[in-house]
């Protein structure tokens, strides 16, 4: 390491069962999302790690430590090469001038445990933002956003000795959500929606569109309104064995702290619009939706929600992730009409830091970057 720079971090860091993985409300950081990967063919791994809260956090002394752990799933870029994926991990959030450091001393203590073909790690950080401070939001407390990159990687960097840590240029989980709470009761909650989400919340029930939680056996119900909602909106098409790993990894039981619910809102027996849902601890998250272009007029994706909400109640969390909107209500962003929809249930806006990667073979990262360049997304 250079001697130019800050003290190392020392963490202890160990590999660990996937049974073993702490419960989270992050639901990609359990052993049943693990198990939805591996049986789509993605391996993954476990770690455990420990470090002083002194080193973690400013203005903490004393010789506590904070435990934590998380899950890394190994993603194939082409016969020879993968990258080490984390998914909204490490949970624990270090202050901001200790994050880089962290991170910085956690990839170099990782390297001996991952496959040579590794040319990378990368954290998808669900951690809040550096740049959501009172300043960063215009006078109608809209967010302006993010600086360029450049200047995101010096804060980041700023406390490591190798300044390796990269934006990375293309996002793969949500960088922007919507958090609901969910200690109030239903009344509370109704009246703190947008009056035209009311509205098509009661006209959904006027219509009498029934929402079912179904089975497996659904499956097929579910993807034929998901590839209508693909087509339509001109998106990446997963495939039904896909969805079907989502179900049947619960239905092995593999972590009792998740479940997962498929909704499906129908007007008799003609499905008109469906959504898969996570609760995992506390928290429920609204992971996929899809929805006929014929009865809209009906609102059955407002009757959804509502539902999908009742449900998250009724399991006792506190918390409902609509899980993806555009940055700010600009409507020429690609998920400006997620923004629309999902802000008129209330709730507050939480960005995340988004993907960063640590190099470990710059020249055959260099080429992954180059590549993503041009192959931007947004989520999967």
């Amino acid at each position: 390491m250079s001697e130019i720079g800050t003290e190392i971090m020392l963490i202890d860091l160990e590999q660990k069962e996937i049974a073993d993985i702490y419960s989270t409300p992050i639901f990609q950081q359990t052993s049943f999302w693990c198990n939805v990967k591996h049986k789509l063919g993605i391996p993954s791994d476990a770690f455990e790690f420990k470090v002083r809260n002194s080193e973690l956090y400013s203005n903490v002394g004393g010789y506590s430590y904070t435990n934590g752990d998380f899950v890394i799933l190994y993603q194939q870029l082409n016969a020879d090469d993968c990258i080490a994926y984390i998914p909204y991990g490490p949970e624990v959030e270090p202050s901001e001038e200790n994050q880089g450091n962290f991170l910085e001393e956690l990839s170099e203590g990782l390297r001996s445990y991952l496959p040579k073909c590794c040319i990378a790690i990368r954290y998808d950080l669900n951690w809040e933002s550096h740049w959501c401070k009172e300043s960063d939001y215009d006078e109608n407390g809209i967010w302006k956003g993010e600086p360029d990159k450049t200047y995101q990687e010096l804060q980041l960097n700023f406390n490591t000795n190798n300044w390796n840590l990269k934006k990375s240029n293309s996002n793969v989980l949500p960088k922007n959500t919507l958090m609901l709470d969910l200690h109030d009761d239903n009344e509370t909650i109704l009246s703190r929606m947008k009056p035209k989400t009311r509205y098509n919340i009661h006209l959904s029930e006027r219509k009498e569109v029934d929402v079912r939680s179904v089975g497996i056996e659904q499956l097929d119900a579910w993807y034929g309104l998901y590839c209508e909602t693909a087509y339509r909106n001109g998106l990446h098409v997963n495939s039904l064995n896909y969805f079907r790993s989502v179900l049947a990894a619960k239905m092995d039981d593999t972590d009792k702290d998740v479940n997962v619910k498929l909704l499906i809102a129908y007007l008799g027996d003609e499905p008109l619009a469906a959504m898969f849902l996570v609760i995992s601890s506390h928290r429920t998250t609204y992971l996929y939706g899809a929805s006929s272009s014929e009865h809209r007029n009906l609102m059955p994706t407002y009757a959804l929600q509502w539902k999908a909400i009742q449900i998250a109640k009724a399991m006792n969390c506190c918390e409902y992730d609509f899980f993806g909107i555009s940055p700010s209500p600009d409507p020429s962003h690609p998920m400006y009409g997620l923004y629309r929809f999902k802000r008129g249930f209330g709730g507050d806006i939480f960005h995340h830091l988004g993907c960063w990667d640590y190099p470990l073979d710059q020249g055959k990262y260099q080429m992954l970057q180059a590549y993503e360049m041009n192959s931007h997304g947004y989520y999967m």
